[in-house]
């Protein structure tokens, strides 16, 4: 046993309660117990067909260089109907800048004349930019 420091016996303090200092602690360490906090900025994701004289001047390669260019995720592949259908997923201003500013000019061989833009699901930026087959 401890050595008291009365001479009347052992002296009794409040119990020990965790509870406090361990809200106190996760508070300061993002424990899994608090909500989760928003570090990461929003996602937007569009999904394109390109229009004009869009195979064959390697509108597909150029596209998968400008998007991982610009951080984006997705795909782009050729469709059968002469057109070229792209995912475009990221940072709002890259897929913005990517649909308004890049794809409309294209690759130098390329003459693009529509751009049809709809919103899609986002995709993992794990994923990367590829290719796909024609669809």
């Amino acid at each position: 046993m401890f050595p008291s420091s009365s001479a009347t016996g052992p002296r009794f303090l409040r119990p020990f309660t965790a509870t406090a200092p361990r809200r106190a602690m996760a508070a300061c360490t993002g424990a899994p117990s608090d909500p989760p906090m928003q570090q990461s900025s929003p996602t937007k994701a569009v999904r394109v067909v390109v229009k004009g004289r869009v195979q064959g001047v390697f509108f597909r390669d150029w596209t998968v260089e400008m998007a991982r260019s610009l951080g984006l995720a997705g795909w782009v592949r050729n469709r059968r109907d002469g057109t070229v259908e792209a995912l475009l997923s990221g940072d709002p201003d890259k897929v913005d800048e990517m649909v308004s500013r890049r794809i409309p000019v294209g690759p130098p061989a390329a003459v693009v004349t529509a751009v049809v833009p709809s919103p899609a699901e986002p995709v993992s930026p794990d994923d990367g930019f590829h290719r796909k087959p024609t669809a």
